[in-house]
Parts: structure tokens; sequence; C-alpha cells
């Protein structure tokens, strides 16, 4: 009997499935259809900003690489300007250095001259002292009697000429 269906079954098979496919379509097509255009428009939507995210992002990178040189840039001509100012500060402190170094050696020697000077000087003034001294005892001696002074003076007369 399953194997040949009659026609009354066919008929009512046919007429429950018809009630079924209006039913369906009345109540169940629609909210099924609609469910699935509004999972579409979603996930068009979240394409959409996935790939405004994906530009944005890429625009961020461009940023983030265009900000990275001219740091590396500045960075650059930092130290650039502070090798050359330190290398100034060098040049400088040598100069003073130098200049310091060759004024202290001209005020060495000049005190050195002096010192020489001084004690030149003295020793001038001390030979002066120990002739005159010597001179003294030596004038004494001769001086004590009256012939040894008359020839004394005749022998400084003549070495002393008169112009």
């Amino acid at each position: 009997m399953l194997t040949n269906p009659s026609i009354g079954l066919l008929f009512w098979q046919l007429v429950i499935f018809l009630i079924l496919l209006f039913l369906l379509t009345k109540f169940a097509w629609k909210p099924i259809l609609s469910s699935l255009k509004e999972r579409e428009s979603s996930i068009e939507g979240a394409l959409r900003m996935a790939d405004q995210a994906k530009l944005e992002m890429q625009e961020l990178k461009a940023g983030n690489e265009k900000l990275l040189a001219e740091a590396r840039l500045e960075r650059d001509r930092i130290l650039k300007e502070a090798t050359t100012v330190s290398n100034q500060l060098i040049e400088q402190a040598k100069t003073r250095a130098t200049e310091e170094g060759s004024r202290m050696i001209v005020q060495a020697r000049e005190a050195i001259q002096n010192e020489k000077n001084a004690a030149l000087a003295e020793v001038k003034n001390t030979a002066a002292k120990l002739s005159i001294d010597i001179a003294e005892r030596i004038l004494r001696r001769e001086l004590a009697d009256s012939p040894a002074q008359q020839q004394l003076v005749d022998s400084y007369l003549k070495e002393v000429k008169l112009n």
C-alpha cells in the first residue's frame, strides 16, 4: 500500500503541503527573509567598517612612519648640533688654556728676571760693602805711616787722568 499510493492520499498530502506553504509564506518567510536581510546588512556593515579600519590603520601607520622619520631627523640634527657645540667648547677651553699657560710663563719669566735682578743687586751691594770694608782696612793700615800715605796719593794721581 505504501508502494502504490492512492489518489486520496496524494490529494490530502498536496492540500496539507499547500496549507503548510501558505502558512510558512504568511508567517515564517517574512521573518526569515528579514532576518537574512538584516544579517546580510550587518555583515556588509561589518565589512565596510573593517575596510575603513584597515584604511585608518594604514593612514596611522603612514603617519607614524612620517613622525618616526621626522624624529630621526630631529635627533640627528640635535646630535650634530651637540657635537658642534662640544667641539667649540673644547676649542675654547684649549685656547683659554694656551693663553693662560702663555700668560703664566710670561709672569714666571718676569718673576725670575725680577728675582735675578734683585739677587744681582744684592750681590753687587754685598760686593761693594766688602770692597769698601777691605779698602778701609787696607787704607787704615797703609795710612798709619806718613811716607806710605804720600806714596799712595802719588800713585792715585798717576792713575787718574785729568782732561
